[in-house]
């Protein structure tokens, strides 16, 4: 049996080699394009069940606390940039969302207490909070309180978060 010389389709496979290496290449092209735009759809999907969450809370504690107009009726959470040391990486949005998240669960016992007695709900709060460990996505972060203000019902609280080193 004799088999055909092989110069014959030489140049077909070349073409056809390029034709499948483009298939890969464009196939590898459109699907970090897709992926990156699912990424941007899936961050802001997280932050809106942040906020709507973080809405229903509001709406119960509003109409249980409507009559009244000096207490606490809001938990505001807001993070201050902390500085980027040399080889650390700046925090992503999803975990500050979720560290926010179980500081608000931890802040809950504020709601309803009365505006004036702040000085020690303050202490309270920064003796709970100043340097608690969260955990998120294996692995540990440290929450600073900056600044608390309340005001109009509203206890307005900046933190910084930073990775935690163990020492």
């Amino acid at each position: 049996m004799r088999i055909p010389p092989f110069h014959r389709y030489r140049r077909f496979s070349q073409i056809s080699a390029v034709f499948v290496l483009g298939m890969v290449a464009g196939a590898v092209a459109y699907n970090a394009i897709f992926h990156m735009g699912y990424n941007v759809l899936w961050l802001n999907n997280q932050d809106l069940r942040v906020q709507i969450e973080q809405y229903r809370k509001d709406i119960l504690t509003l109409k249980k606390y409507n009559n009244t107009s000096t207490v606490i009726r809001e938990i505001k959470l807001r993070t201050e940039d902390s500085k980027v040391k040399d080889g650390a990486a700046a925090l992503d949005p999803v975990t500050t969302k979720e560290i926010i998240s179980k500081m608000v669960s931890d802040l809950e016992p504020m709601r309803g207490r009365s505006m004036f007695e702040i000085d020690t709900d303050g202490k309270l709060a920064r003796l709970l909070l100043d340097g608690k460990i969260y955990i998120v996505r294996e692995k540990e972060y440290a929450v600073k309180i900056r600044t608390m203000l309340v005001m109009e019902g509203v206890l307005q609280i900046w933190v910084e978060i930073n990775p935690y080193k163990r020492s």
